[in-house]
């Protein structure tokens, strides 16, 4: 794509005897979109010339770059993963001299709790050996592309360039450089992708390529989020229309990604950043706010490019049967004869239940553990249950321990949960220490909230062992604790799941591969109860004790086992 005043009155040419395949023109006279051959053409650097009445008017260079070695086939986080989100500007400050821009409007002002705070790329390298230390493999971050917006910036999800990193964060060097030293420490970068909006300061939101690269309505309409109506046989059209065209809020424009040519942009800017960056896989926001065709083409796209990368997409519904549509390869996409291409999806089911399951101490028909139970029954609708990610929390959501009131045991049986089910585990930055916030009453701020210690001056720096407190360390020891087991343990990444019906509030499953066997026990009552191991023969076989991962406690399976109130133990069977 070229820009520039009236650029479409030129007749265009390539150097190096590079064929053009085609030249495409809109309404707009300011671009001009150029297809060029480049099968079998090497790594170089490119001319275009420009020409008006046979007479160049300008040039411009283009560089075709190598590919890094086996790019292709690049591996990308799965099961054997757990991964860390991170908002970037709440996490920790390695440079305040780029807190502010003189070009972009907010300035950083961390004393306004939706403004600014600083938190950049420079922070988070530094502090890798503290989320490695978690036990953590992977890094979601969340958008940090340039986002001009006048205010409410920082989370970077209304992007004004989406081939620049926001200067307030870094550079586009940066975060390459956070991506390499991310690799020397064994761990992967994820990048948070969005393809259904960009901010109302895009720069081509000020000359629009094409009336149709974003879409638009007579007055302003904003979707309805009721995203059912996508899957909905008897929706009417006009619902429809309105759920994935309208804007998601008025200061994102909804990009039409119908348009060829918007498809094209956002795949090769998706591939550039792989490329640039070597990302290790994509999490893409609002995923199925776009149209569903346009979207399952964009992600063969990228898999084609990249057939092991993996690409988890923000399905934010609480219905098996609607989250399941969205996997490749899914049976229930297959109903409508439609394959939507998308390797994972994100558990909002799950995620919706494990803050409710685990404050109800008394169980009931539909209340408690048979929550979870219920759940994975409904794993049969997935073509994949091991690509599923997995979580508690993340920065839209309410905070687990604010809803848990800080009581670490709860907490640790959410943990324990995340760690063991099927699927990629996600945790949310803070919570590790015991943060919380309540969006109820502080909105996304309180959410959001700085981690201790990434400011110089914070009193408490919760990233040392040394800086953190008593309650801070108690969180921190138990989940690097149980995340560091769980990368030596492939029953609980790729094993066989085999669960019972819950019972007086407690649940019992198992995983397993033919070398290893995992027993997972919940009590989530407020009073000691003890598990009866007859009803588990089947899985528990010939083996005759279990090893607590957690404490190195030995329990004999003989007989029965007895838990303390709300606790859990992970049993390595012997």
């Amino acid at each position: 794509m070229f820009y520039g005043k009236n650029i479409a009155q030129y007749e265009a040419s390539v150097s190096n005897n590079v064929a053009i395949k085609n030249v495409e023109k809109t309404e707009n006279p300011n671009y001009v979109f150029i297809t060029i051959d480049t099968q079998n053409l090497k790594a170089s650097e490119l001319t275009f010339s420009f020409k008006l009445k046979n007479k160049v008017a300008f040039t411009q260079k283009y560089s075709l770059k190598e590919r890094r070695a086996n790019s292709a086939d690049r591996k990308s986080y799965d099961a054997s993963d757990m991964m860390y989100l991170i908002m970037p500007d709440r996490f920790a400050n390695g440079n305040p001299k780029n807190d502010s821009d003189p070009v972009l409007t907010e300035k950083g002002n961390r004393q306004d709790p939706s403004g600014r705070h600083g938190g950049d790329i420079e922070g988070i390298i530094k502090n890798l050996d503290y989320i490695s230390s978690l036990g953590a493999t992977t890094i979601w971050s969340t958008p940090l592309c340039e986002d001009n917006d006048k205010q409410h910036s920082y989370h970077t999800y209304g992007q004004s360039d989406v081939y620049k990193i926001d200067p307030r964060y870094g550079t586009n060097d940066d975060y390459a450089r956070l991506s390499a030293e991310m690799h020397k420490k064994n761990m992967k970068l994820v990048m948070d992708y969005v393809t259904n909006h960009w901010g109302i300061t895009h720069w081509m939101m000020k000359d629009i390529p094409t009336k149709t690269w974003f879409n638009q309505f007579e007055t302003f309409t904003q979707t309805h989020h009721r995203r059912e109506v996508i899957t909905d046989i008897h929706a009417s059209k006009t619902d429809q229309e309105v759920c994935v065209d309208g804007w998601f809020v008025p200061s994102m424009p909804d990009l039409n990604l119908r348009n060829p040519l918007v498809a094209k942009y956002l795949t090769q800017n998706a591939i550039w950043w792989i490329e640039f960056a070597n990302l290790d896989g994509f999490r893409v926001d609002t995923y199925n706010y776009s149209d569903k065709t346009a979207m399952a083409n964009w992600a063969k796209a990228i898999t084609t490019e990249y057939p092991n990368f993996n690409i988890v997409g923000e399905i934010w519904m609480h219905n098996q049967a609607n989250l399941a549509f969205w996997q490749k390869d899914s049976k229930v996409g297959a109903i409508e004869n439609y394959n939507s291409n998308l390797p994972s999806v994100m558990d909002f089911t799950l995620q919706s239940q494990i803050t409710s399951a685990f404050n109800e101490d008394e169980p009931n028909w539909d209340s408690g553990l048979i929550k979870f139970y219920n759940n994975f029954a409904m794993d049969f609708l997935y073509p994949n249950t091991n690509n599923i990610l997995v979580f508690s929390e993340n920065h839209d959501t309410d905070r687990m321990n604010d809803k848990f009131k800080y009581d670490l045991p709860k907490y640790k049986l959410a943990m324990t949960l995340l760690a063991t089910v099927r699927g990629i585990p996600q945790i949310y930055y803070g919570s590790e220490i015991g943060m919380g916030g309540d969006k109820g009453k502080g909105g996304d701020a309180d959410i959001r909230q700085d981690f201790p210690g990434g400011w110089a001056g914070d009193k408490n720096n919760a990233f040392t062992k040394e800086g953190r407190t008593a309650q801070q360390a108690a969180y921190f020891d138990f989940t690097s604790k149980l995340f560091n087991w769980r990368k030596t343990n492939e029953a609980v990444h790729f094993g066989k799941m085999t669960h019972y019906i819950p019972e007086n509030n407690t649940y019992v499953y198992f995983r397993y591969t033919d070398a290893k066997t995992v027993m997972v026990v919940f009590n989530n009552n407020a009073k000691e109860q003890t598990v009866k191991t007859n009803r588990f023969k089947e899985n528990i076989k010939n083996f005759k004790s279990g090893k607590d991962v957690i404490t190195g406690k030995t329990f004999d399976l003989s007989s029965e086992i007895t838990l303390e109130p709300k606790s859990a133990v992970i049993l390595e069977l012997e």
